[in-house]
């Protein structure tokens, strides 16, 4: 019994320095394979509409305000594509109940703010990946706008 303790505590202190060393990488990937993923999908409603960096939009009508959300899910064993959708559609939704909470139906100009470095593009959003978490973080304007 002795020995199975050990050997369990010797393999959780070498995980642990083998983690501790670990740096977070950031990733760039497809908007569109994140939107088409089930996860993303089922976790928004469609009333609210996302416009990413660029992209053109209805004319604005009232401008809510400007927000930023950062989300993390559980990344350990996944792979990127497997694991940044789940936090990115968690980042959405909190950008679609501000939405909804304050009368507007549209979500524009939204940006990748990892660590606050703001990365505009239509086509890619920004993940951070750790050795167990992984991390999107969004800046959009919460608008209502002419449907």
């Amino acid at each position: 019994m002795l020995k199975k303790t050990l050997a369990t505590a010797s393999m959780m202190m070498v995980m642990a320095a083998s983690n501790a060393g670990a740096k977070d990488v950031l990733h760039h990937l497809s908007i569109s394979e994140a939107e088409k993923t089930e996860v993303v999908r089922q976790s928004l409603g469609g009333d609210v509409k996302f416009y990413w960096a660029n992209q053109k939009h209805p004319a604005v009508k009232e401008t809510i305000g400007t927000y930023t959300t950062s989300k993390r899910t559980n990344g350990f064993a996944k792979s990127p594509e497997e694991s940044c959708p789940r936090a990115l559609a968690s980042a959405l939704i909190a950008f679609q109940d501000r939405a909804r909470n304050s009368g507007a139906n549209a979500v524009i100009d939204l940006k990748s703010n990892v660590k606050n470095n703001e990365e505009a593009s239509a086509v890619e959003y920004s993940c951070l990946v750790g050795s167990i978490m992984v991390n999107v973080a969004l800046k959009g304007t919460v608008v209502k706008i002419a449907k």
